[in-house]
């Protein structure tokens, strides 16, 4: 079957990034993917707009208005420097990747992997997690992660090649044997990682989240109650060149109710935190899709505008 056209131009596009980007001089290419920000933000498509929607609820807001605008600005260069980075990770060496970290709380990570028990981390689309990730097998602590099916085959190929290339374990996120594979991964006392604000499975969990109801994924949760792993979650930002991870407290399995009500519980503990770290540094959440259920097709109901 013959791949579309539109499909067959992003393949082009993304592998003209891991090929010219990377080895494009970092000033000039961070001088263009900020001119690309700033044109796209200016263009107003349809991502910015609901981007800005979604920082109304962040803000407490009921319409965009000029600190809104500043805002999501601010989060489109943050989000182009997101994906100049992924272009330019590869070439990254390991004296930057751990150097330029500044991450508070990653004992309660390696204590728990060091003592054989497993770790889910769960993020929000924030900052860089693929540094994060890249960071953490620099530690010594290689990891398994999903990856959303994406077309062409060949553009789902080049980002698998591009996160094993950083040391993890990257397996196609629909399927039951993902799930299996990632419980088997926490038994034998391995760390998970998986970006869990926006579900993609249309199966998620219900939850309060900045005053209205959002669907998150119910995998991370799961999985801690399946397997006995910590379910910890890190907030990621940037801080001028260098990058920063905060590592929470883990969400513990509650002692009472049946095995979907500790899910429930737990992930909405988990958006509770993720609503802290989002409000600490909302210009660095990269959220331009849809996730309160108000904004979602069919909903009576009407989202800040």
């Amino acid at each position: 079957m013959r791949v579309p056209l539109r499909d067959e131009a992003a393949d082009a596009a993304y592998a003209a990034g891991w090929r010219i980007v990377r080895k494009t001089p970092e000033r000039a290419a961070r001088l263009v993917f900020t001119a690309i920000a700033d044109r796209t933000w200016h263009r107003y498509g349809a991502g910015v707009r609901q981007l800005e929607r979604n920082l109304c609820r962040v803000l407490g807001k009921d319409a965009v208005d000029d600190e809104v605008r500043v805002l999501s600005k601010k989060v489109m260069r943050s989000y182009f420097r997101y994906w100049l980075e992924v272009f330019r990770l590869p070439e990254y060496d390991r004296g930057r990747i751990v150097g330029k970290m500044r991450v508070t709380g990653e004992k309660k990570i390696f204590t728990n992997l060091d003592a054989g028990r497993g770790v889910v981390l769960a993020l929000p689309h924030m900052g860089n997690y693929e540094h994060a990730g890249a960071w953490l097998v620099h530690q010594g602590y290689p990891f398994t992660t999903v990856a959303e099916r994406l077309k062409p085959e060949s553009l789902f190929d080049r980002f698998v090649e591009f996160r094993e290339g950083l040391g993890m374990e990257v397996l196609a996120h629909k399927g039951a044997s993902a799930y299996g594979r990632m419980a088997r991964r926490l038994r034998e006392g391995r760390p998970v990682c998986l970006v869990v604000d926006r579900d993609l499975t249309e199966s998620g969990v219900d939850v309060e989240f900045f005053g209205a109801t959002a669907r998150m994924p119910a995998v991370s949760a799961a999985l801690a109650v399946q397997t006995g792993a910590a379910l910890i979650p890190v907030t990621l930002w940037y801080e001028g060149e260098y990058w920063a991870a905060r590592v929470h407290e883990e969400i513990p399995v509650p002692a009472e109710g049946v095995r979907q009500e500790k899910i429930r519980a737990m992930t909405q503990e988990l958006a509770t935190i993720f609503e802290e770290g989002i409000a600490a540094h909302p210009e660095d959440w990269h959220m331009l899709q849809k996730v309160w259920l108000d904004d979602l097709p069919g909903s009576p109901a009407e989202a800040p505008r």
